[in-house]
Formats: C-alpha cells, structure tokens, sequence
C-alpha cells in the first residue's frame, strides 16, 4: 500500500537560496535540495518496506531557485530510504522527460540499497512487456517503478576522519598498480575467506606485503561507485563487473563490502571504504581512483529513467541541438553528461572533494577525459572543468590523470591536458608492444620491423607529446603514465599468446573488442606447455616467457610513470578476452596459485621494481637535454645514445630504419650510479662494445639480463666491465648495467 497524501503542514520553507545539494541531517531532520531546473513540482519520498509491500510518504518541496527545489523534511532519520518524484512538461523532442510515476534516485547520495531491475516499468515512455519500443519519443509511461529501482538511503554523518597521514607519494617516486577490488583477492588464498573480493581484503597484510614487493606505491582502482549493469546484459545472465556505469558518484559500491557491512547499511558499506583508505595509507601506499563522470547507467534515451533524465534531461546530458533532440554520444554509452553546463561540473567537483576530504584517499583517474573538457567547438584544454580542478584548494594537491581520448570527433587528445596532470600513453603501450612483439613475429617470418626511433622517443619520456608546455617541459616525463597493458585489452600474458581477440564468453560472437592488439601468439595460439615448440621451429614457450621479460624491462625502466595491469607481475591470462567488462568469473579473477614460470616472472618483476626505487637516475622529473645540466661540467651529459659499437649516433644514424641494437647511458648524480641500457632488437646475437669510455671512468656491472630466466641473485657479486669492453647480447634482449660511484667518494659524503 502507498500514503500518497502531501503531509500538509510538514514541509517547512529554508531561506537558503544555495544549500547544499543533496539530503543532509539535522537535529530535527533532513535539508533537502535537488536540480531540477525544467520541473513544476519535486516530492521528497520517503519510503517503508512493510509486510504488505512498499509504503510511500511524499512530501512536496516548496522552495525553488536557480533551478534548485529544496526544503526541511522533519523526523527523517538515518537508514529512511527515499527518492524523488518530479512534475514537469512531457516534450521528449524538445528534451523535457518529467515522469512522476518514476522514482528518482538522489545524484548526491552517501548509499543505496536494491538492484536497478530491467523490467519496462523503469522506462519513462510506453514500452511493450516484452522490451523497450520503437519510438521513445512517445507517450508517458503510467506504471510505478518504485519496486524495481535502487532506493537512495540516508547516511549518517561520518566519524571524524581517521588521522590519516597521506603517504603524498611524489610523481617520480610513483609506481601505479591497476586493480579490481573484487578480481585482485577473490581467489588470494592467504586472505580470509569472508574478505576476500571486498573493500577490506584490499587491505589485507597479505595484499599490502605483495604491492610493497613490487615496489607499488599507488594503488589504483577500478570504479568503486556505485554502479548499475546495462541492460543487455541482463538478458546475457552477465554483468558490468568493472563497474563504468555509474549510479552514483558519491557512494561505494556496496556490493564489494563485506556481508557484514552489507548486512549493516550503507553507512557500515562507507566505514569499510574508509577503513582500507586508512590501513594502506598507514602502509605508506595511496589510494587513486578510477572514476567515470563522462556518462551514466542510464544509458541512451531507450535505457532506463532513474535519475539525472528525469529530474533535468537538458541540464545533465549532452544534445545535439537538432529537433527532435537527440543524445550527442561521444562516449559510446548511449549517454554523455555535459560538462558545459555549470551544475554537471559542479556535481563532479562536490564529488571529487568529498572523496578525498571525508573517505581520504589521494588521487582519480578520470575515464574518457576528453569528455570532461568539450566546449561548444570540441576539446578544450582551457575547459572551466580542468581549470577548477588546476586551482581547486583541496583538488589541485592530490593526483589527477587523465584518459586523454573519448570516441567524439577530435578524440584523441592525448599530451593536451594541462599540468598538474598526468595522462595515460598510449603511444608507449603500442610502441613497446610493436618494438619487442609484434615486430618479433614479423622477423620471424621474414617481414619487415620497425626502428628504433619510436622506442627510444618512448624510453627517454616522450617529450614530444608531454613537452609542449608554456614554458616548455613543464610538466616533465612523470606526466607520460606508461603502460604496456589496463584492464581495457590484452593481459601482458596473452599480447605474447594471441593474434587475435577470443570474446565468445562476452555473447556478441566475438564483435566487441579491438582488432588492434599489437600481439604475437609466438606460433600457437593460447596457452601451451612450457616447452612447446612451434611448427617454425621456434622455441615458443622460452621465446614468451623472455618477450614479457622484455616488456617489464621497458616498464620500469623508461623515463614516465610506470603503471602495473594487476596479475601480469605473475603472466595472469584472461584466455585472449580483451574486453572482459562483463566477466565476473575465472577469466577476471586473478589466479594466485603459480607455476614455476611465473614465480621466475614475479622475481624479475620484484627486482626491476627495487632498481627503480634505488636509482634517482631511473626516476628522472624532468626530461632529458641531452646536454649537461645548467651549472654541470661539459662531459656531464644527462642522456647519450650509443650504437652497438659505442660509437654516438649520428642524425643519419636515427633515420636508418635497420637501427635496432643500441645503447642509452643515463647518467646519475655524483653519489648515484649510472645506468647502461643495451638493447638487441635483432633476432641474432649481437657483440656488443660496452660505451661508456670516456663519458665515464667507472666500471659497469651487469644487474640484469632479460635472456636469462631468473634475475640475479646477488648483482653485486656479477662480472665487471669497462667501457670498450665487448659482450654478447642475446638476440631480442636488454642488458642493464650499473657504473657506481667510487667507494671514495660515498665515503666523502
């Protein structure tokens, strides 16, 4: 049964013309505000489960202005479900959807509880039962949809934030690694099993010891927001499981809490979240996360009506400004929320700020960026969104990064986005995989390759994308987030296992997905034994093991922020899905039980993180000259390329497309140690003149060798050599070497 009656007496007018959006207790109950600029009426509702069904009380709020409806609900208390239902024009060709048979979620809710149902009643225009019609553009649809929809809750006031002490990890110290909250522990056996694939096993000791031996000093997160599936899915027995579909940006997930927390409301749901903010800050590890403000579950205008639609379809999402108006997709979701209108960039701030003021953590990852900073003409890197965000007090301190494309005309954007910014390269990604993979394959089979050029752009930071600044290089190398593999594609396993895309478990025959993998299977396709040989003779299983040696090599030790694709320190497959968005099985969980193979992987990994961390030279912040530094002696050059033969590269020498095998010495400061990078792109074994002499008089030592299937167990106790030297270097691989200072001079110091 349902109380429909208004409570005449109970709404009380607020003399507020700017409170607060969303619903906030008081002493005597809740402040109220909402946008809804186009509507007439907006009902607060505050809604019962009783034995006999959902009961409803509605209470008008009687305040409006500047597109706000607002007012004090009295006797509301924390745990009161609620949601709203606005009054307006019906006009779907001009853009106007008000339907208040249709329960509105609070854009500004702390938590929700129930599933978001794909049943007709959600759509706010008439449907057949058997699925959303033709026309949306048609008639209201009549129909309740109370008991089909997620409830907004009222949430507590949070505890006073624990006294956290934010571990504000510099850029060049960071290392990311990407993780699924549910995927990283669901199968981790060494964690509890009530935690596992929860907020809290995120913070397990088994979790953190894991992260801090790779040397992971941030830990990024795919959305925890709440979120809701795609109606497609349903009708696949499948799920949006990395959660790009938000239902709302100011609540976790509940779903990842513990059953517990769960059992006890949103509030325990926040106080978990919080929790393991807590405990890995105090591990020294921050906390990014991926956050997806470009669009929402609501999907195209066919999809279902649960909030924004229906309480202001025009100010929230983005029209083409043709009659009919239609949805201007420019993130192929169906919907785009448009970020030139003041309160969808004010709904993302007020977001943003409380992630990292009241749950604390330290950084976002911002999905389809692009999105964010279209103005009328396209891209706009002087977008109000991104300034507010440069010059916000508390935003402008913590880490921000960029997805810096979305499918829109002008898309691709990636170098654009202004300091203090960092942005995902994907230009790193495919050069490394083109260079060390694809290019593998095509030599083996007697194709062409490509040079060195594009790599060694990528080795020394990418200053051409992330070096056009005013003034020039501001931003430095750390802005370039380097990656060879996200979630989004290939896990590093199978870009060395497969040539093609194997999506079937996704139900779209095998469509969805890119075509452009930048992979090599090595002669057989998917997983093999580790002393399988393929038809053309090559060592297939040695021949893989030693390309993801060599894509960990270029990962950790090229100039840029390196970004970690969770399990792939450990060769983790998803069985050639490269779009494993809606797999909630063993295809996304990460399998912790290791074969020996990838145990010797882990000990590679581990010790390129500890070389990276102990080394400044391999954590630079600002680009390489090429030149000494200001105020540096002449012979003093920061960065120098070398052919195989040690002698230096000419201009000639960089356009010759057979270039494949050369040397980068980076040099460290008086009390650091250089480092020596020798790569062989060639398939056969190179003799190799170690450079050095007489850019340096100190001897190298071999730390690391990418052909050999374990790392050194004590680099220290490795062969010593000088410049003019010669070695051999296995075809297809790096060669890290170490000059340290004299011991004399450490003992100066």
């Amino acid at each position: 049964m349902r109380d429909n009656r208004r409570m005449a007496g109970q709404v009380v007018k607020t003399h507020d013309r700017f409170p607060p959006l969303g619903v906030r207790l008081v002493d005597s109950g809740v402040e109220v505000a909402v946008v809804a600029a186009h509507a007439t009426k907006v009902e607060f509702c505050a809604l019962t489960v009783t034995p006999e069904g959902l009961r409803e009380a509605r209470y008008e709020l009687d305040h409006y202005d500047w597109g706000v409806f607002s007012g004090h609900i009295p006797g509301i208390k924390a745990g009161q479900r609620y949601g709203f239902r606005v009054h307006g024009p019906w006009d779907p060709a001009s853009g106007l959807r008000h339907n208040p048979a249709k329960l509105l979620i609070d854009p500004y809710a702390r938590g929700f509880v129930g599933e978001l149902r794909n049943v007709p009643q959600t759509r706010d225009f008439v449907t057949t039962d058997d699925g959303p019609a033709d026309d949306p553009y048609g008639p209201p649809d009549p129909r309740d949809d109370a008991e089909f929809v997620p409830h907004s809750v009222v949430v507590e006031p949070l505890a006073p934030h624990p006294d956290v002490h934010r571990p504000r990890v510099a850029w060049a110290d960071t290392i990311i690694y990407e993780a699924h909250v549910k995927g990283l522990t669901h199968s981790l056996p060494d964690v509890p099993p009530e935690l596992r694939g929860t907020y809290a096993g995120v913070a397990h000791p088994a979790v953190i010891n894991h992260l801090k031996s790779l040397g992971v000093t941030t830990l990024e997160l795919l959305p925890i927001h709440a979120s809701a599936s795609e109606t497609h899915l349903d009708g696949l027995g499948l799920s949006n499981y990395w959660g790009y579909n938000t239902l709302g940006f100011f609540a976790p997930h509940a779903a990842y809490a513990t059953a517990a927390a769960q059992a006890a409301g949103p509030t325990a749901v926040l106080d978990e979240v919080r929790g393991m903010v807590h405990i890995l800050h105090e591990a020294g590890i921050e906390v990014v996360l991926d956050v997806v403000y470009n669009h929402t579950c609501e999907g195209g205008v066919d999809g279902p009506t649960i909030g924004w639609r229906g309480l202001d379809n025009r100010s929230y999402y983005l029209h083409d400004g043709g009659s009919p108006v239609r949805y201007a997709d420019v993130t192929g979701t169906g919907n785009s929320l448009d970020f030139r209108r003041p309160r969808v960039i004010q709904m993302a701030l007020d977001s943003l700020r409380y992630w990292v003021t009241e749950v604390g953590v330290d950084g976002f990852r911002f999905d389809l960026a692009v999105t964010l900073a279209r103005g009328n003409d396209g891209f706009d890197r002087f977008h109000p969104f991104l300034v507010a965000l440069q010059t916000d007090p508390v935003l402008r301190s913590v880490k921000l990064i960029a997805e810096p494309w979305d499918v829109g005309p002008g898309g691709w954007r990636t170098g654009q986005f202004p300091s203090p910014f960092a942005e995902w390269n994907d230009r790193f990604r495919d050069a490394m995989r083109g260079f060390w993979v694809h290019d593998l394959g095509s030599l083996v089979h007697g194709g062409p390759a490509s040079s060195f050029r594009e790599l060694a752009t990528r080795l020394a930071g990418s200053a051409d994308l992330f070096g056009m600044s005013d003034p020039p290089l501001l931003r430095g190398p750390v802005a370039s987030v380097n990656y060879v593999t996200a979630h989004d594609g290939f896990t590093m396993a199978d870009v060395v296992s497969y040539n093609e895309k194997h999506n079937e478990a996704n139900g779209e025959e095998n469509r969805d997905g890119t075509s452009n993998n930048v992979s090599w299977n090595h002669g057989v396709e998917g997983p093999i034994a580790v002393d399988t040989t393929a038809d053309n003779g090559v060592n297939a299983a040695a021949m893989r093991r030693k390309s993801l040696r060599n894509l960990w090599g270029m990962l950790m030790l090229s100039a840029g922020t390196p970004m970690i694709t969770a399990g792939d320190e450990f060769g983790r497959t998803q069985k050639g899905n490269n779009n494993a968005y809606c797999q909630d099985s063993d295809i996304s969980w990460i399998d912790w039980n290791l074969a020996q193979w990838q145990r010797d992987l882990l000990a590679h990994v581990r010790f390129l993180g500890r070389l990276r961390t102990q080394h400044a030279v391999l954590k630079v912040d600002d680009f390489f000259l090429g030149a000494p530094r200001p105020n540096e002696a002449p012979e003093k050059v920061d960065l120098s390329w070398f052919s195989s033969q040690a002698e230096p590269l000419t201009h000639q020498d960089w356009h010759d497309p057979a270039l494949r095998c050369l040397q980068m010495l980076r040099r460290g400061s008086d009390a650091d140690a250089h480092v020596l990078l020798v790569v062989n792109g060639e398939l056969d074994d190179r003799k190799v003149v170690i450079a050095g002499a007489p850019v340096t008089e100190r001897s190298w030592q071999l730390a690391w060798d990418s052909a050999a299937e374990v790392p050194l167990e004590d680099p220290a106790a490795g062969p010593q050599r000088r410049g003019g030297d010669k070695v051999k270097v296995a075809g297809f691989s790096i060669q890290v070497y170490l000059a340290h200072p004299p011991a004399t001079q450490l003992e100066q110091r």
